[in-house]
Formats: C-alpha cells, structure tokens, sequence
C-alpha cells in the first residue's frame, strides 16, 4: 500500500507513520510545522519514520501549495493535518484554525476528485459535540460543538460528507476521543500532568476535577485509523474512543502513583470550550472496522508516564 499521511510529524499522526511502516506500507508524509508547538520536537516525531527506504517527506501546506500530483501515488489519504486544540481557538487565533482545518481539507478533496476510488479517512473529533446530550454518545447525535476548534472540525466532516455525495470521493471521518500516550501534544493534558508529577512543580487543572472524559491510547486510535482505510464501509462518521470515562482526579491519582509522590494541584475557573464529559459509543466503529480497544488508561498512562521520563530531560529543558 501507498499512503499519504498529512499532519505527518505530529503526535497522532506521527504514530500512525510508525505503525504502517512497519505493516510494510510505503509512506509519504507531509506537515506545514504549525507554530502550536516547537518545530524541533516535530521533526523528532519522525526521527523512526527516516530509518524506513519507504517513507518520504514534503513540508508544505495544504491550503496554498499546488496539491496537483500530491495524491497520485497514494492508494489511501489519511488527512490528519489540523490546527489542534480547543482553549486556543477563540480571537484572533481562529484564523488559523479555519485555513489549517477547512481550506486545507477543501483544497486536498479538490486534489482527489480525479481519482475518486482513493480511500480518504479525514480525522475528526469528538469536540463536534460539545455538550452532548447523551452518554455514551452515538454518532446520530446531533452535533453541537461548544469551541470555534469544534466547529472547523465538524465544517470538514461536512465537506467530506458532500465530495462523497458529489463527486462519489471514497471518504470516511472518525470522530478522536481524547487521545493520550507517546508524544503527545505538551498542551494536552496528560502531557503536563506527568510533567508536573517529574518535575515535582504544581499544576493547574481547569475546573473541578471531576470531569469525565474517554481517554483513549494512540495505539487504539492508529489501529482504528487504519482499519478504516481497509474497510469498505460508507459510514459518514465513527466515533473512536475507549467506551469507558474516567475523571481528571481519577488520572491524576495514577500518575501520583506512578511519580511516587503527590502533585500539587490548584483547581481554577473551567476554560470557555470545556465541555463536562465526553464518551463515546463504540458500538459503530466495532461492527463497521471490527474494532477493539487494548489498552486502559492505567497502562496506557504508565506508557506515557516512562515516555516523558525517558524525554523529561529535553521536554524540560524546553518548557
């Protein structure tokens, strides 16, 4: 298989290189290096990848280079390009947001038109729903995105959807639920826990503590990824996520646990696009991709938990 990998040398989409070079693949990735975070630890997000003969890079970006080409020797597109995250998506910043999220999509469903036989598997979010009415959460609920990063999200579920039913575009959107482990983002979540409980320094965590959300391994969600790209199904949307909730507190007491020592921790005001509790119902993604979880969050968070130890160092010295 050839496949494209946009948003290549970010977290998610770094692991996902990983894994289907190791199924034999042969991989072209492309990332535009966002200024979220620094470039330096982007590129060493695909310091594995540059080991394998079958793995490419170009930077550009998708919303203003010529894509003419870009996808002719792909088999499949995995389109996990993104400007992330939900607290900095408000202001002057959603500017951002929309080019990296709407016209970046826009532009690369233009580019397949003349193949539509490609698989394109677009990496959606859970923040489409917002405060969802229901938990766990079906992919028939209707989305109410709570942050401008949720709405560009759902904006490019909605220009797969029509490519699909305009110009018959292979296309699929899985719906990420709180994704953590190696190389995650340093504003997620779990990135500074563990960071804080090294460092010994305190943390604030934003609301109360007892938010619900369903923290899901990157492992999973590669595994899920790929077998979207297997699979034949025209579902419009899969929610992909563990199908269990577990509080911030709940977390926070593993990753004492695993530092050995307690973190310090000062509650504060919840930020504007937090939303209360997120799960979903993974009923869809196991009929439809034949998908599982293997990984719970207190292995997952001990994974995570070595990783930042092995790297401290250098996160560290970067913070």
């Amino acid at each position: 298989m050839h496949a494209l990998v946009t948003g290549c040398a970010g977290f998610i989409g770094s692991n996902l290189v990983d894994s289907l070079l190791a199924d034999g693949a042969a991989v072209h990735g492309v990332d535009c290096f966002t200024d979220n975070y620094g470039r330096a630890e982007k590129l060493r997000n695909l310091d594995q990848a540059h080991e394998w003969n079958k793995f490419s890079f170009t930077e550009l970006d998708l919303a203003r280079a010529n894509l003419a080409g870009l996808v002719d020797l792909a088999d499949v597109v995995f389109h996990l390009a993104a400007e992330p995250g939900v607290r900095s998506s408000w202001g002057q910043r959603f500017e951002g947001y929309a080019h990296n999220n709407i016209i970046a999509t826009q532009r690369l469903l233009e580019a397949l038109k003349p193949s539509p036989q490609k698989r394109f598997v677009f990496a959606s979010s859970s923040s489409v729903y917002g405060e969802a009415e229901q938990l766990p959460t079906r992919e028939s609920t209707t989305p109410r995105p709570l942050s401008p990063y949720g709405v560009t999200k759902l904006a490019a579920e909605h220009l797969v959807r029509l490519y699909v039913a305009n110009y018959g575009i292979d296309g699929i959107s899985l719906r990420y639920f709180s994704v953590y482990g190696p190389r995650q983002r340093p504003d997620m979540a779990f990135h500074r826990f563990c960071k804080a409980a090294i460092a010994g320094l305190p943390l604030t965590v934003y609301g109360d503590g007892n938010q619900l959300r369903d923290f899901t391994y990157v492992s999973d969600v590669v595994n899920a990824t790929k077998a979207a790209a297997a699979s034949s199904t025209s579902e419009e949307a899969i929610n992909v996520g563990a199908g269990s909730q577990v509080t911030l507190s709940r977390a926070l007491e593993h990753i004492s646990h695993l530092a050995e020592k307690p973190v310090r921790i000062h509650y504060d005001s919840p930020q504007r696009g937090d939303v209360r509790a997120t799960g979903a119902d993974i009923t869809k993604a196991r009929e439809q991709l034949g998908y599982e979880t293997h990984v719970a969050v207190e292995d997952g968070l001990r994974l995570q938990f070595a990783w930042m130890l092995e790297t401290g160092a250098r996160q560290l010295s970067h913070s």
